[in-house]
């Protein structure tokens, strides 16, 4: 069963320390893939700007700067705003978004009430996979037999 937890909101792209545009913006987490969160930002092209990275990555970021390489992301305050922001790199170019704090806040804290963290191996049922991958079949007894019997010696030998 997939839970989803989802947030519109707007987020500011920042064009230089005097100038932003307001983006809006969609935050989902899926439980069908619950070690990623995805945010979706619509830009006003034909098709919408995806991004899917750790949610690990957003809950540390929440409280102290990480990441590193494509998405990094920082708690600060912006005048008397508290915000989040997200540097993106891509080979289509960089993005810095500032993202409001309380908002982003409290949509971790309600992904990591539907599954907190430690416990998201358990809804990809890797554990019943690999049980079931690994379970022998019957024809496998031909394969831990011993082809040669103990009576019997192999052609060839004396």
């Amino acid at each position: 069963m997939q839970n989803a937890v989802e947030r519109e909101l707007e987020v500011k792209l920042v064009l230089s320390p005097e100038r932003s545009v307001p983006v809006p913006a969609r935050l989902s987490y899926l439980t069908d893939d619950p070690y990623a969160v995805h945010i979706v930002f619509h830009i006003g092209s034909e098709s919408p700007v995806h991004w899917t990275f750790a949610r690990e990555l957003l809950v540390e970021g929440v409280f102290r700067p990480c990441g590193h390489g494509d998405v990094r992301i920082w708690p600060t305050k912006v005048g008397d705003r508290a915000v989040i922001c997200f540097a993106l790199t891509s080979p289509d170019g960089n993005a810095l978004l500032e993202v409001p704090s309380v908002a982003v806040a409290a949509w971790v804290e309600r992904t990591l009430r539907v599954v907190p963290p430690g416990t998201e191996s358990t809804l990809l049922g890797l554990d019943g996979a690999l049980a079931e991958l690994l379970a022998p079949l019957p024809a496998d007894d031909l394969w831990l037999t011993d082809p040669w019997s103990q009576d019997e010696t192999p052609d060839g030998e004396a």
